[in-house]
């Protein structure tokens, strides 16, 4: 049996390398995608849970200061549940079963109020949206904290 001559080896370390340099982007945009997905996904879950608070401080489940929005003070009451209003037993309503993790910063959540205006989030007295800490751009060349 013959064994490679030198050429025939390096043109086929050549081609290993060319497809190994074709692959590693692929595999890095597979990646973010995937990031990106998480991002989608946590948002939505968060947002519905805070959407779903608010809807019911709006209609009386839940107990809401005269002054404030119904939004909920702070995001981990989402996860705590509110007391039921009107009820003597301890029952309280959830909306989150936990806080899902920025994907793409691995940051705490960013936090705007409902009194802080949507191209300036701030924190403030609720928790009206939230939104990734990231300062990198998305694939839709969208920077992540305005998803």
């Amino acid at each position: 049996m013959k064994g490679f001559t030198l050429i025939e080896l390096l043109i086929v370390v050549a081609i290993v390398a060319l497809l190994a340099s074709i692959a590693a982007p692929l595999a890095e945009l597979g990646w973010q995608r995937g990031k990106e997905q998480e991002l989608r996904s946590a948002l939505r879950e968060i947002r519905g849970a805070i959407d779903a608070y608010k809807r019911a401080s709006d209609d009386g489940l839940i107990e809401k200061k005269a002054d404030a929005s119904g939004y909920p003070e702070k995001l981990s009451l989402l996860v705590e549940g509110a007391p039921v209003k009107n009820k003597p037993q301890e029952e309280r309503i959830y909306f989150l079963r936990r806080i899902p993790k920025d994907p793409v910063s691995g940051e705490e959540w960013g936090l705007r109020s409902y009194a802080s205006p949507a191209n300036s989030p701030q924190e403030g007295k609720d928790v009206y949206d939230v939104y990734s800490r990231s300062d990198d751009l998305g694939l839709n060349r969208i920077p992540y904290k305005e998803w």
